[in-house]
């Protein structure tokens, strides 16, 4: 795989799991309709701190061990790709109908405390951490510095979460709505779902 087919691969896949909804998008549209378009932004840059931390630790772990042995990379490469095979499954086989931003209730405590809450919103969520170490190797080109990349990679996903998060925010209410069909949530979880399964299976049929 080429530098530019792995940008464009990674951009795909990092794209339909940006814009489908969940804990990050129900954080950003709450505190847009109870705080402002500023403090959901703050929000939004303390997700995209959190998921660049847990980003970075994943690409430089999983380059240590890319580059270590090769029962380290079969390891990790297995691992990876039975957890893609899993989420994307559950999200195939049983798609959502339905996703709630969260009460109305204003939380207050001003732009610091809206970046805060974003921020802890991914570092305490596992989930984000076994993501990134699932998915970035696999993007990683020949001949390229697994961290290195690894680094890259997750700086795109936040610059596309940042992107997002305006959208959501300029657009709260239509989006919120839209947000809450059912045949919408379907679509985007089957989607995706597909995608990961397909990612988890090239992993698995990888070759080193």
């Amino acid at each position: 795989m080429t530098t530019l087919q792995a940008l464009l691969a990674f951009s795909f896949a990092a794209f339909l799991l940006t814009i489908t909804p969940g804990l990050d998008t129900a954080l950003v549209l709450r505190t847009a309709a109870t705080e402002g378009p500023r403090r959901a932004f703050a929000a939004a840059l303390g997700i995209g701190m959190g998921c660049l931390v847990w980003g970075v630790a994943a690409a430089c772990g999983a380059g240590a061990l890319l580059t270590a042995s090769e029962h380290a990379y079969t390891a990790l490469k297995w691992a990876g790709a039975a957890y893609l095979v899993w989420v994307g499954g559950k999200m195939l086989m049983r798609p959502r109908d339905s996703f709630e931003p969260g009460a109305m209730a204003p939380t207050g405590g001003g732009g610091l405390a809206a970046l805060r809450r974003g921020l802890l919103t991914n570092l305490l969520n596992p989930k984000v951490g076994v993501f990134y170490i699932s998915f970035l190797p696999q993007f990683v080109p020949t001949g390229a510095n697994p961290a290195t990349f690894g680094v890259l990679l997750a700086g795109l996903h936040v610059v596309m979460g940042l992107i997002w998060a305006g959208l959501l925010i300029a657009a709260t209410a239509p989006l919120a709505g839209l947000l809450r069909k059912a045949s919408v949530i379907r679509g985007l979880d089957r989607i995706t779902g597909g995608v990961f399964i397909a990612f988890g299976l090239r992993l698995a049929l990888e070759r080193r």
